[in-house]
């Protein structure tokens, strides 16, 4: 058997492998978000150069609010641009009133902190009144327009000339800054690629949630179409946690290639078992042992969980905090089908661990097993030792997918994104899912680029 610090010599399966190679402080890339807000108040000037403004004249507004209204994505741009009129609507509508209440009641504009405070008390009613009709996205643009009408206060000529002109500039931002938005430059999809990616790339264990802003992107691309594997170390409870509402189009890795999970049809494809003459051996000299042991197998297209002896005090930290999931059954006693047997697990103590490996390797014959030693998460200096069948690894389980994957398709060829140093978990998860998409959606204008350097 292997220990997991063996270096594996990968199978030729024609497979490239896109590395992340960041530097030891690496510098943040510039995002399409930074660029196209840039752009978008490059626009609002030029608009307003053309128009006669330059300088102090220039009007902020439509900058301000090009800069608000730039979001990540555009999902529905005519519901995006009715919500910001709103908000629009909304702050012009207090402005409005609030300008001609000092122009109605001169005296009330005597003292400034008081007309200051009426402008405090003004935004306040122009949040509220976007939270009132329900449209709370657009509570912050309501706030601002209101401020663009009525800040130049007393240094303003007609309020409906000026609320008009507030008006006008919001409105520019919000047009320029969704035009820029929904732009997009030619990029040509690679349909033919299938996307290799560990779930250690987005999450840094099963305990941990994927960032948002990561589930997000990974949702566009697979409701784009593109085709991309998730590969997990553990069984399916980790997407059925996580990911219950992603249209997954490409059946998972999981147990650490020990098994193929579709997870739209709550199925396994396919499974590497051990061979049940192992399973005894390795479950007899355990017991020789003194050590338990829990049995994972695929039942009826469910993990079923067996433990084997009594649970020991370097297992119980583990073994509490795993049966609370909902998505795991545990069972009591040896009662398992010895052919749906996927793999063994022993939790101890990490120095204990590798001599239970020393003393297992002496069961079978060299080459029958696959034995990764892996730290428990949430439980220092406790790890686990997972004893496969030799064929069950991570390369295995992508060559049979694809093969699956060819008989519909023969034209698909396979990308593992890999990221080679960690730093922080939401950075890391955007990071990969970077690198996938600069892969699935290259530019059309950096592939000509490519081809001309070929040649």
């Amino acid at each position: 058997m292997r220990n997991v610090t063996e270096l594996k010599q990968r199978s030729s399966m024609n497979q490239e492998t896109i590395y992340d190679k960041p530097d030891h402080r690496p510098i943040p890339r510039v995002g399409q978000r930074i660029l196209k807000t840039s752009i978008a108040v490059f626009l609002c000037l030029m608009i307003y150069y053309l128009r006669g403004y330059s300088g102090s004249d220039m009007p902020t507004e439509a900058m301000i609010t090009a800069i608000i209204c730039m979001q990540p994505y555009v999902r529905d741009s005519g519901q995006f641009a009715l919500n910001r009129l709103a908000g629009t609507m909304i702050g012009a509508f207090w402005g409005l009133g609030f300008l001609l209440m000092l122009l109605i009641f001169p005296q009330m504009g005597r003292s400034m902190p008081l007309i200051y405070a009426r402008m405090a008390l003004g935004v306040l009613v122009s949040l509220y009144t976007a939270v009132l009709i329900g449209k709370p996205d657009t509570a912050s643009l309501a706030a601002i327009v209101f401020l663009c009408v009525v800040i130049s206060f007393p240094e303003i000529e007609e309020p409906l000339q000026q609320a008009g002109l507030r008006i006008l500039g919001v409105f520019i931002g919000t047009f320029v800054a969704i035009g820029v938005n929904v732009f997009r430059l030619p990029r040509d999809k690679q349909r033919n690629l299938v996307f290799f990616l560990r779930t250690t790339d987005l999450a840094p264990d099963r305990f941990s949630q994927i960032p948002a802003a990561a589930m997000f992107r990974l949702n566009y691309l697979y409701a784009d179409g593109a085709k991309i594997c998730l590969m997990s170390e553990h069984a399916p409870a980790f997407f059925v946690m996580q990911m219950q509402h992603t249209k997954l189009n490409v059946p998972l890795i999981v147990m650490d290639g020990a098994a193929l999970y579709d997870a739209e049809q709550n199925v396994f494809v396919e499974a590497e078992t051990l061979d049940p003459q192992d399973t005894a051996r390795v479950t007899g000299r355990l017991r020789e042992l003194g050590i338990s042991c829990f049995v994972y197998t695929i039942h009826n297209n469910k993990t079923c969980i067996f433990h084997l002896g009594e649970t020991r005090p370097p297992e119980k930290t583990v073994f509490d905090r795993m049966r609370r999931s909902p998505y795991r059954d545990y069972l009591e006693g040896e009662v398992f089908v010895p052919e749906e047997v996927v793999y063994l697990k022993v939790i101890d103590e990490a120095g204990k661990l590798t001599e239970t490996e020393h003393h297992l390797s002496h069961v079978l014959p060299k080459g029958r097993l696959r034995a990764v030693i892996r730290p428990q998460a949430g439980a220092p200096g406790i790890n686990g030792l997972y004893i496969y069948a030799h064929t069950a690894t991570m390369e295995q389980a992508e060559k049979r997918l694809m093969q699956r994957l060819r008989e519909e398709d023969d034209s698909l060829s396979p990308v593992e994104i890999r990221l080679e140093k960690h730093t922080q978990p939401e950075q890391d998860a955007m990071r990969a899912l970077h690198m996938l998409t600069e892969m699935y959606e290259p530019l059309k204008i950096r592939k000509w680029f490519r081809k001309r350097h070929s040649k």
